[in-house]
């Protein structure tokens, strides 16, 4: 839960505040900026109501958190793979600086989706391929930046998908991470591994920077 509460206030809503900012002004900014939140929000509310319950899950609550996750990150990572793409192509330096970072950064994405997959399923190779298929996400949005988005790519079009994803995030991390965990009696154990996630984030997040 720390990892998406952690991206989204820090990393997607500043990001995006800051391209809308750009473009639009600082007030008509602010709003496109909650416009698309809401409109992550009602996204993530629409795929929960339309994912279904695997018949395999032992704990179909939990799968959802897996699946949820998944998607989220999907959506997260196709925007840093056009980032990665583009400062790549005019600072190799820069580029390999921020593709070691965000694959540290991506350590935690893949636990999140593999750990509750696999707990709720005891597949293996559906909690890997699930995993493998939201890896995949970041060359995907690479290419598209090669192939077709470099030439359109604008300030408001990165800060909208910022905000939508940051809606998203937001409804996972109070409305299926919260809930679920709060479901498991071992808190002292909650407590440590949540620190762990905040110094990891912390440290990824200074790599990137």
């Amino acid at each position: 839960m720390h990892y998406v509460v952690d991206v989204s206030f820090t990393d997607l809503i500043p990001e995006g505040i800051s391209l809308l900012t750009l473009d639009q002004g600082k007030n008509r900014g602010f709003i496109f900026l909650i416009l698309f939140i809401i409109i992550g929000l009602l996204i993530s509310v629409i795929i929960d109501k339309l994912i279904p319950e695997s018949s395999e899950a032992y704990d179909k609550k939990l799968y959802k958190v897996g699946i949820f996750s998944m998607i989220a990150i999907i959506v997260h990572n196709i925007p840093e793979g056009i980032a990665t793409f583009l400062s790549s192509a005019t600072n190799l330096s820069l580029g390999i600086a921020i593709t070691i970072a965000i694959a540290l950064h991506n350590i935690p994405e893949g636990i999140s989706i593999s750990v509750p997959v696999y707990q709720a399923t005891k597949n293996r190779s559906k909690a890997i391929g699930y995993t493998f298929i939201s890896g995949m996400s970041e060359p995907v949005g690479a290419i598209l930046a090669f192939l077709i988005l470099k030439p359109i790519i604008t300030n408001t079009i990165m800060g909208s998908i910022l905000a939508i994803i940051a809606g998203i995030m937001t409804h996972i991390s109070m409305f299926q991470l919260l809930p679920t965990s709060l479901k498991y009696k071992e808190k002292g154990k909650t407590i440590i591994f949540f620190i762990i996630g905040f110094v990891f984030m912390i440290f990824s997040h200074l790599l990137l920077n």
